[in-house]
């Protein structure tokens, strides 16, 4: 996958590899359609972030899912 690209794909695969690696239960609230390509840079952050670690303590669970609640596209 190349993840340079800003396609719907790429942040579908970002949403469900950072929804997977952290094991939330309530993610569900948190869905790929909720994002576009303008946050891309941002979603990408993120989930660069959420690779490089194994482990994330609840404050810093809480931090990433506040921060991706942040980039939700505005209805």
């Amino acid at each position: 996958m190349n993840l340079s690209q800003k396609t719907t794909e790429n942040v579908e695969f970002m949403i469900e590899a950072i929804k997977e690696k952290l094991k939330v239960l309530n993610f569900g609230a948190i869905k790929p359609s909720h994002f576009d390509e303008e946050m891309y840079e941002e979603l990408r952050d993120i989930y660069d972030l959420v690779m490089k670690k194994n482990s994330f303590s609840p404050n810093e669970m809480q931090a990433i899912v506040e921060e991706l609640g942040s980039l939700r596209k505005q209805a």
